[in-house]
Formats: C-alpha cells, structure tokens, sequence
C-alpha cells in the first residue's frame, strides 16, 4: 500500500509539468474520494500572494475519533519542494506528506469545530514561486470524503493593493494579446489595400488569406479581453465563449489555408481532386474536435482524469491535422516534377516546385516550433516568464503569416511566366542533376 501511494504521488508531479491553463477562481467537487493526494490548481505567487480557500459540505465516511485528522487537509507545495518530500516518503523519514517541513499547510481538518461541515481560510503567502494546492488524505484506506471547494488565488497588485488573479508569469498576457491583435488588425487593412491594387490578378485564395488575418485579429483581441477580465476579477465574465469562437474559426481556416494552397488551388488550379477534399473532410472534424478539447481543458480543474484525457485528445489531434496538411504539398511538388520533365516548360515549373518546397520547409518549421520548441521554452523557463513562451508562439505565427503572404501576393507580372531561352536551358539541366542525385 505505501508503494502504491508514493508512486499515486509521483504522478501527481509529473501531472504538474503538464501546461496549466491560467488560475482564476475555481470550484472543485470531491465526492466520496480517498485519493491519498488530490491537487486542486496551481498558482504563481509573488511576495504579496494570498489564497483565499472556502470549503462547504464536508462529509466523511469514518467518523473514528481515533484518527488523528492533523494529518488530513490542505496544503501549498512547489515543484523543487514536493521531490523532496517523495524522497522523505520513500525512505520512510515521514509518513505523511503533511508532517513535511518542506510544505506550508493551508487548513487541517483537526481545526474543524464540532459539527461543522464547512470552513474558510485565508492563506498569505510572502514567498514567491510557483506553488501547487494539494488536498492529503493520509489514511486512504479507512477514509472517504466528499467536499466542494472554492479556491482563489491572487497577488496584490502595487501600491493600489488591487487583486490580480493570473499566474505571476501570465500577468503581461491581455498585453501581449492585444498588442499582436493590433498587429493582425493593420495586417488585414494592408492586404486589403494590396488586393485593391493588384485587383486585376486576385484569386479567390488571396480573399482566403484576409478572412484568416482577420479571424486570428479577432482572436487574440478576445483573448485579451478574456485574460484582462480574469485578471481582475477572476472569472471570464462571457469573454472566454467569443475567444472559443473564434479561435475555432481561426484553427479550420489557418489548416483550410494551408491545404488550399499546398494544392495550388486558385492560382495553379481552379479545382480540388478528391484525395485533396478528404484531407479538408478530416482537417475540419478534427478542428472541431480539438476545440471541444481546449474547452474542456480551459474550463475544468487541471488535475482532475477529465483533463488529463481531453489534454491527450488535444495533442493527438493537433498531431493528426498538423501531419495532414503536409500531404497536399507533398502531391503538388510530385506533380510539378512530373510536369517539368513532360510539358517543356521547365523554367516555369522548376520556379514553382521551389516555390513549394519553400513552403513545405516552412510549414514544418512552423508546426515545430509552435508544438515543441515552445512547449519546451515553457518548460524549462521560470514561472516569472511564462509568458516569453507566449511571445515566441506569436513572433512564429507571425512570421509565417507574412511568409506567406509574401510568397503567394497577387502578381501583376507573374515571374513565373517571363522566362527567357537560357533560363529555360538552365532549369533542363537543373532538373537533369536533380534526377541524377536522386538516382
């Protein structure tokens, strides 16, 4: 039993390396439960953090007065400090993780006044770190409970002495957001005064590529109202169903995007094939479906089996569409090597079969930057600067935006088709060195 009980804790820390949505005032339902660790959120304190905890209708299913009940209850824990204590806990130096000196309790269930079911706790944290409130049940055997719980975690904001219930690392986000909402927004204007002026030589494609900078403008200006209102008062007050919104557009039409032009459609070819159709009935589903996850995990406690599989949904999909959409680029750039050899006009699409490769080393660039570079910066950073990772994100998705928007503009002159005879005699040998190197 203790061996089952030090390796349900070290999950627990594992489950903390986890991303964590940003804290804000949470509601937790226990029932009937005897996990011996239950975490509850995370939090960044700063020197001037509180922690305001209010537990209602408490029920136990033993009521031996023998247990000593200082051993169950509430308490903060960092990263660095919880190793310490399963190292404690394996080596049988203390039996319960509450007896820790490493750990700052919260509110044991010994304070509890006869009778009562219910209690509220101010904790002032002066510390500051990243800290993880676990609930601990030291007598998992003998003991359920069932608890609703109310936990609000904030830093007094400077002289004002105002609330502010983000993260200490996420602080700066309804900036960040805005900021590059502002950004998207001069964007879009821009490439509406460039189609204006190339409006002789737009295709469908370039009023494609508007309705995606605008939709990700949209987006992040939500997001920043979302996180400017959990920042002051803790909850999202509405905000977060139009960020969820439109960040489901954004997702089908940035993917729908990427697909459309990796098969040239419009501007090479005015149709889809069919294998291409069905990459876009798979992308779109999955959108759906990896949006309903970001809800789940937005809305739900970070700890609770829920999350953890709808986290796992996420990525998996995100994985799936991020792969898909790499298989229409992969066909367009065969058929262009195909035609090269075959329709004598090598030049011209020589020049776009480097035009997609280009774009194909970008979009995979682009995929892993976003999925694991800047997992890995949020990672290994300090909680202080969670936020660099959110500014890393953008900057790429930034730039590929522009990449982008640069490489497939509206032409007046095409430059594809004003080719000479000796650029056209040095694509032919291009091309015959390309088939030799494959050979």
């Amino acid at each position: 039993m203790a061996r089952h009980r030090i390796t349900t804790l070290t999950i627990f820390f594992f489950l903390t390396l986890f991303s964590l949505s940003s804290a804000e005032i949470r509601s937790t339902k226990i029932k009937s439960d005897n996990r011996p660790i239950i975490p509850i959120d995370e939090f960044g304190f700063t020197h001037t953090g509180r922690l305001e905890l209010n537990v209602t209708g408490i029920t136990l299913s033993n009521n031996n007065n023998n247990l000593d009940f200082s051993k169950v209850g509430f308490f903060l824990c960092t990263r660095d400090s919880w190793l310490h204590v399963l190292e404690q806990l394996e080596e049988s130096e203390i039996s319960c993780a509450l007896d820790s000196a490493l750990v700052k309790k919260v509110y044991t269930f010994n304070s509890l006044t006869h009778n009562s079911n219910s209690f509220g706790s101010l904790f002032v944290e002066t510390d500051s770190d990243q800290y993880t409130l676990v609930f601990a049940n030291c007598y998992p055997e003998n003991l359920f409970l069932s608890m609703n719980i109310r936990s609000a975690m904030y830093n007094l904001d400077g002289k004002t002495r105002t609330r502010d219930y983000l993260s200490a690392g996420r602080t700066l986000l309804p900036r960040i957001y805005f900021f590059f909402s502002i950004i998207y927004f001069g964007m879009a204007v821009f490439w509406i005064y460039v189609l204006y002026r190339k409006r002789l030589t737009v295709f469908g494609i370039h009023f494609f590529m508007l309705g995606v900078v605008i939709m990700k403008a949209l987006n992040l200006l939500c997001e920043a109202e979302d996180k400017s209102y959990i920042k002051r008062t803790g909850s999202a007050h509405g905000w977060d169903v139009l960020f969820y919104i439109f960040s489901f557009l954004k997702g089908i039409t940035l993917f729908t995007l990427i697909v459309l032009i990796g098969t040239g459609w419009s501007f090479l070819k005015p149709y889809l094939q069919d294998r291409e159709k069905k990459v876009l009935m798979i992308v779109i589903p999955l959108q759906v479906v990896a949006n309903i996850a970001q809800v789940v995990i937005d809305e739900t406690s970070p700890f609770n089996q829920d999350w953890v599989t709808w986290k796992q949904v996420f990525l998996l999909v995100d994985v799936i569409c991020c792969c898909a959409v790499l298989f229409p680029i992969v066909w367009s750039i065969k058929n262009l090597r195909e035609a090269a050899r075959t329709d004598g006009k090598a030049a011209v699409n020589l020049m776009k079969l480097t035009l997609f490769r280009h774009y194909y080393i970008v979009v995979i660039c682009y995929i892993y930057f976003t999925r694991v570079v800047v997992y890995a910066l949020e990672t290994i950073t300090s909680y202080r600067y969670l936020w660099t990772s959110v500014v890393a994100a953008e900057l790429a998705t930034l730039a590929f935006y522009v990449f982008t928007g640069y490489k497939f503009k509206p032409e007046a002159h095409n430059p594809y088709f004003a080719i000479d005879d000796d650029e056209e005699e040095a694509a032919v040998e291009q091309l015959k060195l390309e088939d030799e190197f494959e050979l």
